[in-house]
């Protein structure tokens, strides 16, 4: 073979030597790429499942099991105009009551139709169940709720009710009457309570403190507005 043969064997081998390796190298570069993509798209062998939080429902579940915890709220029946918060906070006294957890809830023309009372805990509502049922049919405890105990005005012994007002008088009657103690202006309220034979004129006045309000009850009651003799009564 000639020089020139050799020549051009050579450099065949040498291209098709060098197209080899172009073929390979794009191959070579592509598999681990596969690999990566293969081995991301599994997850780890010895990897732990990941627990999923506790639903709302188990929660609520585990709030409601637990006696101690939460305010309750109960509706007290069977009290009269003469019962007074004391007497109820002393009844259940193993309650921890205190007299801001008693509210009196008044009917339309103020007559007393029962007490709402707010529990510190289930296991105190339960303990003030079994205290009033002992008392026989004196007084009946109803399980009730929050809506209804924030629906209650609180008087909280610093509001007096004065009954019986002539149904000509207005408000500046009332202020004369009340004059010389320290109640609060803008609270006074008139309006007529329906009785037999005729509605009956009454106010409400609100007082800085509940032993303001006492003084003015206990100096001011069974006096008169022009001719009408009024009755008061501090409302709890």
């Amino acid at each position: 073979m000639s020089k020139l043969g050799l020549l051009r064997t050579s450099i065949r081998s040498t291209l098709a030597a060098r197209s080899q390796n172009h073929r390979l190298l794009p191959s070579l570069l592509r598999e681990p790429q596969r690999r990566f993509s293969t081995e991301a798209g599994q997850p780890p062998q010895d990897s732990a499942p990941v627990q999923p939080p506790p639903s709302l429902d188990a929660t609520v579940d585990q709030f409601v099991q637990n006696p101690s915890g939460g305010v309750v709220y109960g509706k007290l029946l069977g009290i009269t105009r003469n019962t007074l918060k004391t007497d109820i906070v002393n009844l259940l006294e193993g309650c921890n009551l205190r007299l801001e957890d008693v509210k009196v809830q008044y009917n339309g023309p103020f007559v007393p139709s029962g007490m709402m009372v707010q529990f510190p805990s289930q296991r105190a509502y339960e303990t003030a169940f079994r205290a009033i049922s002992r008392l026989g049919q004196v007084f009946r405890l109803e399980r009730s709720d929050r809506q209804r105990w924030d629906a209650v005005t609180h008087y909280d012994g610093k509001t007096v009710l004065i009954e019986g007002i002539p149904r000509i008088a207005n408000t500046e009657d009332v202020e004369r009457f009340l004059s010389g103690t320290p109640y609060v202006s803008s609270s006074v309220q008139l309006f007529m309570k329906a009785a037999f034979p005729e509605p009956i004129r009454m106010a409400t006045v609100r007082f800085p403190s509940q032993i303001q309000a006492m003084n003015a009850y206990i100096t001011k009651n069974k006096g008169f507005i022009q001719n009408n003799q009024v009755l008061m009564r501090v409302l709890q």
